[in-house]
């Protein structure tokens, strides 16, 4: 009698990039253990495609339009507590896994990690264990070490998930209007937020706002020294 192949467990990519969603998807197909069961370039439409397709796990990307990965997190556990995520994502780790966790994500992986690093990841995921690359926990526990010893941490820790999220956008230039538009809040709303965020940061107007956001995320997206 022929034994039964074990079933593969089923990964829901996430990444608005067609190219990048393709590229995860074919390495994780090649496994004997894994298989793609759909992509999704958004968060509604991830949202979607979870009721569909019950993947054994999300693979999520931080930058997505609209609905953030952050977000995107907070919803999907609210649908499906469960499920295990897992973060893709080329921005810093220390700012954003942090964030990443705290919303429900089991793990974070930097995008230009190697496929092996990837796949063991996903595996240690969907076995119930938290995931945290070697580069990331080096760099939290030199943030833990950093932040103990002055005494204090980033000013931008003290921002909420949504406020980080509207910093980020105001960093790509988009004005009041399309963050409003993008975020499906009101123009008064996001307004406030500026407030907080002004306050937050001890930034005095709009002006000093656009700079050190858009210098904030040039940095951000910086290539880290392959060292």
């Amino acid at each position: 009698m022929t034994e039964r192949a074990p079933r593969k467990r089923a990964v829901l990519v996430v990444d608005d990039h067609p190219l990048m969603r393709d590229g995860i998807s074919q390495l994780i197909d090649q496994q004997p253990d894994l298989r793609v069961c759909g992509g999704a370039s958004s968060g509604p439409e991830a949202l979607t495609a979870l009721d569909r397709l019950e993947p054994d796990l999300m693979l999520v990307d931080i930058s997505l339009p609209g609905m953030d990965g952050i977000e995107l997190i907070k919803a999907v556990r609210k649908r499906a507590a469960r499920l295990p995520l897992l973060v893709l994502s080329m921005h810093d780790e220390s700012l954003y896994a942090e964030r990443a966790v705290r919303a429900g994500a089991k793990g974070y992986v930097m995008k230009h990690a190697s496929a092996e690093i990837l796949l063991a990841a996903i595996r240690r995921v969907l076995d119930g264990r938290v995931y945290l690359s070697p580069a990331m926990t080096d760099k939290l526990l030199d943030k833990m070490a950093r932040t103990e010893a002055a005494g204090h941490e980033s000013p931008l820790a003290a921002l909420s998930d949504r406020e980080l999220e509207i910093f980020k956008l105001v960093g790509r230039g988009l004005r009041t209007q399309r963050i409003s538009e993008d975020l499906n809040l009101s123009v008064k709303t996001v307004e406030t937020y500026y407030s907080r965020i002004k306050q937050k940061l001890h930034i005095k107007d709009a002006s000093e706002l656009l700079q050190m956001a858009i210098a904030w995320r040039a940095d951000l997206e910086r290539p880290e020294d392959p060292r």
